[in-house]
């Protein structure tokens, strides 16, 4: 072999010997620690890296996790599970965790809202509120350009014909990427087993806001004075449940003139009076929506098409002659 040669590669190879020496000395010198739990929280996270914990994805909770060494958020779409597994993984307490879902309060759409104009631009409901407001008379209601459905990573949201927005409570993850990107703000998360809402927004005026809408809340304050709870007030002429209270009884959707309120309860109990009954007609008296007939001193009867399974009857009953029936085979006695 030409010595020339021999000479080349023998000083190569010591030069890469010295340079991988180098780097092992430096990779053991800068070497940062990487916790193994990071990894693992984040196999067991579900990998939609939406932001709703407040962190930049799965991979920023999870690092803020094992830094904090307690679960720093709750992770919407994971729920209690992935809040049980990461508590697990850091060896701490979980703590209660309230599943929500994304309400919209406003179902204004083309044939019971007013339009105040032709919006022709961006799909988008920022761009419009930029450039000309929102293109319904009522400025405070939705303006069905379908911004919450492209944000929404869980394919949760939908648009009818008529422009109104419709959230799948099954798919919905509670992650509020539909929350932050409605300029209007007419979409809240709330407790998913919270089943009536009241679905508009409008701070208007009874007339005014009837004007523009034939459904929106118009301050009457019918559910206010029926709610048996005290779970409904005003709040700048319009309606809010207070979902803490609220026991979804459905008193305040049955009584709405206007149907602002809206009860997603698909099927309820109906009250039945027995033969227990003495015709002391203090159920009559309770009734908010006068579905229980009778004279007194006789057995009263109960309109099964009025009843909205309040239950407000069955209280009240000194006889415990009424049973709460059907709804899918769902019974209520009082104790």
């Amino acid at each position: 072999m030409d010595p020339v040669v021999l000479k080349s590669m023998i000083a190569l190879t010591a030069m890469a010997a010295v340079f991988g020496a180098v780097l092992a000395v430096a990779s053991r010198i800068f070497a940062v620690y990487r916790d193994p739990r990071v990894e693992q929280i984040v196999d067991a996270l579900p990998g939609a890296n939406c932001g709703a914990c407040g962190f930049p994805g799965c991979q920023g909770y999870a690092e803020a996790a094992v830094s904090a060494g307690r679960i720093p958020a709750t992770c919407p779409p994971g729920g209690t599970e992935v809040a049980a597994r990461v508590a697990e993984i850091l060896g701490a307490d979980a703590g209660e965790h309230t599943a929500k879902v994304a309400v919209v309060h406003c179902r204004s759409g083309v044939s019971t809202s007013v339009q105040r104009l032709e919006y022709d631009g961006i799909e988008d409901c920022r761009a419009a509120i930029l450039i000309g407001g929102n293109p319904k008379s009522c400025v405070f209601g939705c303006l069905s350009l379908g911004t919450c459905k492209a944000v929404c990573p869980f394919d949760a949201v939908e648009l009818d014909d008529e422009g109104v927005v419709h959230i799948d409570s099954v798919k919905c993850t509670g992650c509020g990427n539909c929350v932050a990107a409605c300029p209007v703000n007419v979409i809240e998360l709330v407790p998913v087993d919270m089943r009536v809402h009241v679905r508009c927004s409008s701070r208007d005026k009874g007339k005014k806001a009837k004007s523009v809408c034939d459904i929106a809340c118009i301050a009457c304050q019918v559910c206010v004075k029926k709610c048996p709870v005290d779970a409904i007030h005003m709040e700048n002429d319009l309606a809010v449940i207070d979902y803490g209270k609220c026991t979804n009884c459905g008193i305040c959707a049955a009584v709405c003139p206007t149907k602002a309120i809206v009860d997603d309860v698909k099927t309820r109990p109906v009250a039945l009076i027995g033969s227990k009954c003495e015709g002391v007609g203090e159920c009559k008296k309770v009734c908010p929506v006068k579905a229980i007939s009778g004279e007194e001193g006789e057995r009263h009867e109960v309109d099964r098409k009025k009843c909205i399974g309040c239950g407000l009857c069955l209280d009240a009953c000194p006889t415990r002659a009424i049973t709460m029936v059907g709804a899918l085979g769902l019974q209520k006695e009082r104790n």
